[in-house]
């Protein structure tokens, strides 16, 4: 049986663990088209240019906007954040389907531009673990803490609008969910 390409989008709070989730599924599935995002964030350590994010100045991001370049774009905890059009037409064209993780924002978005998305929410087994996580990873100060945890509140709120939930309280759990999740759309 022939997979059908889709768009798929993963999103969820800050510190859900999507990209955890997410790299054990490309590890799985290697045939999924990458795509990778532009912010105006500058880079954490480690991070690079053109491989985990496209860091754009503000200005560069804003020509971007005017020239109609993004799929979809969106200020997330006081940067912006935005998928290439072009990458996501050139993955499913070729007959790839594309696993995008983006902001809840970003996801309903693109729900608008590609109404057969499939969006999937991952979430948190609780805001404690969320809380925990987040706090583990040493990457935010107390204030930008603050600002997640209040985001994903809302967040959380936008869940039922999603195609499929899936709860990481188990890395491998939630990594078999997400493949039968994406094996089930692309065979319909």
């Amino acid at each position: 049986m022939s997979r059908t390409p889709r768009l798929f989008v993963v999103s969820g709070p800050s510190g859900a663990g999507k990209g955890t989730l997410l790299a054990g599924v490309r590890e799985q599935r290697p045939d999924l088209g990458l795509t990778v995002s532009a912010t105006t964030r500058e880079p954490r350590p480690g991070e690079r240019d053109g491989v985990d994010y496209h860091f754009l100045s503000e200005d560069e991001f804003e020509c971007r906007v005017a020239a109609g370049d993004f799929l979809e774009w969106a200020n997330v905890h006081g940067h912006r954040y935005g998928t290439l059009r072009s990458e996501v037409d050139k993955n499913l064209a070729a007959g790839r389907s594309v696993i995008l993780e983006i902001d809840v924002q970003g996801a309903l978005n693109i729900r608008k531009a590609y109404p057969a998305a499939v969006l999937v929410f991952i979430e948190p087994p609780s805001m404690e673990v969320l809380e925990r996580r987040l706090r583990g990873r040493g990457t935010e100060d107390e204030a930008n803490l603050e600002l997640r945890l209040k985001d994903a509140a809302g967040e959380m709120a936008l869940a039922p609008r999603y195609d499929e939930r899936i709860v990481n309280d188990d890395l491998q759990e939630a990594t078999a969910r997400l493949l039968a999740a994406l094996d089930s759309h692309e065979m319909n």
